[in-house]
């Protein structure tokens, strides 16, 4: 190897060593502005949804319609009518229904009470996804 050859392998080591910071931030950077690009459009995703929420909760008809699924509303006329469990209870998604919009002192409570009732034997029926309405 002559002195020339090992210059010009110092020089491009130097030169490779003194790029390769920016090389680095400069992909760094690109990758955080992909990022915040996919971030952007997800964004404006959730938006473009909104309004169209928004819109549907402006007509009549729809807002209508949700009373009447949500609340059990009915027009002069009609009857309403709810489905029983066999423990004459409303059916279950009456209850999942009711239990999503109890205050977080009536969960405490239930949970209080549950567990005043002691531990469920090994045998018994209740899962753990019993209290996972907490």
């Amino acid at each position: 190897m002559t002195g020339r050859a090992l210059l010009l392998v110092l020089v491009l080591l130097a030169l490779g060593f003194t790029l390769a910071v920016p090389l680095r931030s400069w992909l760094a950077q690109r990758a955080e502005i992909a990022a915040l690009e996919a971030d952007v459009a997800a964004t404006q995703q959730r938006v473009a949804d909104l309004q169209v929420q928004q819109q549907r909760w402006q007509d009549p008809a729809f807002v209508a319609a949700e009373a009447r699924r949500r609340l059990q509303y009915v027009l002069p006329g009609e009857i309403g009518y709810t489905t029983l469990g066999a423990d004459g209870r409303p059916a279950a998604e009456s209850l999942a229904e009711a239990a999503a919009h109890r205050t977080w002192v009536d969960k405490m409570w239930g949970t209080l009470q549950q567990a005043d009732k002691g531990a469920p034997e090994a045998g018994s029926s209740v899962t753990a996804g019993a209290t996972s309405g907490l």
